[in-house]
């Protein structure tokens, strides 16, 4: 028996402390290599910039390091922020992924910088690009499509690919998009819980059938620490607190780890735990039920999960048990 939605996996690309680069990559294509196996649907990565803790700001180039390294896994952008872009140049990247890896490919958006106002500037953005981000979607849609509402313009690669585009967000305003345009929507409920349930069900009840999608699909994203047993799964939960707290309060500055540990107790420390609510802890039977009543709740397609559990040796086996105990039950 199959688990009754498919199962993702969102990697952040996370540069754990005292690690290098490099380090990160080479354990995310391991890990990438064993998802293949194991049999989950998709493996996305996400655009963020100036975080020393994350290595996918060049998320079209990692992806097609994952393709060469991949079989059957579907692989996409989970996203890439488009105000930071041109459209033309996201439909030519991923028009070249999918010419390289087929229908495996998907491109998920988001009108987020994936950054701070310093940034920005340094990617010739401003607080007003994401206004035009309805009408950059449509745009880049039209090229993938073939159907290029510049005449004369197309990307090359990309013109015809048809990539399947998802409409990522955290709150209302990506759900009505989403349904609007008939694409698949991705709620991003593993660090901004609060409005799921509203955005999920906006998104289908202002659904508009497409070509692309007859039906609403609707992806939400969750945090799992799976282990062997619930006390190793609470040791794993404790340090990957710590981790997102020096990821988000750390930057700029180097923190040690009493810097941390005052941090996890100050207010914004809580701010930033209060991101971690939807997050599944525990044995396979605890992290099963979990996913289970939180996919029902919210009438879920599918799930993707962020595998937080930290070393690399404890992220293997979190996916062999998710393998084992959710996805092939």
């Amino acid at each position: 028996m199959t688990a009754p939605y498919p199962v993702s996996i969102l990697d952040l690309a996370t540069v754990r402390h005292g690690q290098s680069i490099a380090e990160s990559l080479k354990e995310s294509t391991e890990l990438a290599v064993l998802a293949d196996e194991l049999g989950f649907r998709r493996l996305w990565f996400a655009e963020h910039h100036n975080m020393e803790t994350i290595a996918s700001s060049a998320t079209s180039v990692l992806l097609a390091h994952m393709g060469a390294h991949t079989t059957n896994i579907r692989l996409g952008a989970g996203g890439i922020m488009l105000p930071n872009h041109a459209p033309l140049v996201i439909a030519e990247q991923f028009g070249t992924l999918h010419e390289l890896y087929g229908d495996r490919i998907d491109l998920g958006l988001g009108r987020a910088p994936g950054t701070d106002q310093k940034t920005l500037m340094a990617l010739r953005r401003t607080n007003q690009s994401a206004d035009r981000f309805p009408s950059d979607v449509v745009e880049l849609h039209s090229y993938l499509q073939g159907e290029s509402r510049i005449p004369g313009i197309n990307a090359y690669p990309g013109t015809g690919t048809n990539v399947p585009l998802v409409i990522l967000g955290s709150s209302h305003f990506g759900a009505q998009l989403a349904a609007q345009l008939g694409l698949t929507y991705s709620f991003a409920s593993h660090f901004a819980p609060q409005m799921l349930e509203s955005a999920a069900a906006l998104y289908r009840s202002e659904f508009t059938a497409s070509k692309d999608l007859a039906e609403p699909y609707f992806i939400a994203a969750a945090n799992v620490i799976i282990a062997d047993t619930q006390q190793r799964a609470e040791e794993l939960w404790e340090r990957a607190k710590r981790a997102r707290i020096r990821t988000m309060l750390g930057r700029g500055r180097q923190l040690s780890d009493d810097d941390v540990e005052q941090l996890v107790h100050s207010v914004a420390g809580q701010q930033v735990l209060q991101m971690l609510e939807m997050t599944a802890v525990g044995t396979p039977d605890v992290v099963r039920d979990w996913l289970d009543d939180f996919a029902s709740r919210i009438n879920a397609n599918e799930l993707i999960v962020t595998n937080m559990a930290g070393p690399l040796e404890d992220r293997r086996r979190a996916l062999q048990l998710m393998s084992e105990h959710i996805i092939q039950r």
